[in-house]
């Protein structure tokens, strides 16, 4: 590794706390971080497939739309380009 400075290095702290609501529950989040990224760290499913397993984002950069739910009322949004704001609602089920 090296040792030159040229590496970025990314900012230790984290944003300001957020809640949003996923499905009717509460979810934690910081400013700066994805919606996509507040719902993996709580568990939240995005979505179940016809057999009823849960799915998850796939790349988080907007390509495969397994993140993709309704946030604030706007349908088939990708949550991993959103990013976490005070107050959002975001609604996963019936997407298939």
């Amino acid at each position: 590794m090296t040792t030159d400075g040229s590496w970025r290095h990314t900012a230790p702290e984290r944003g300001d706390a957020v809640t949003i609501s996923v499905d009717g529950e509460p979810v934690r989040a910081c400013t700066g971080e994805t919606v996509a990224a507040a719902m993996l760290a709580a568990g939240a499913a995005f979505e179940r497939d016809r057999s009823g397993a849960p799915r998850a984002p796939l790349c988080n950069m907007g390509t495969c739309f397994e993140c993709a739910a309704t946030v604030d009322g706007r349908l088939l949004t990708r949550t991993c380009l959103i990013p976490a704001r005070e107050g959002m609602v975001i609604e996963t089920p019936g997407r298939l």
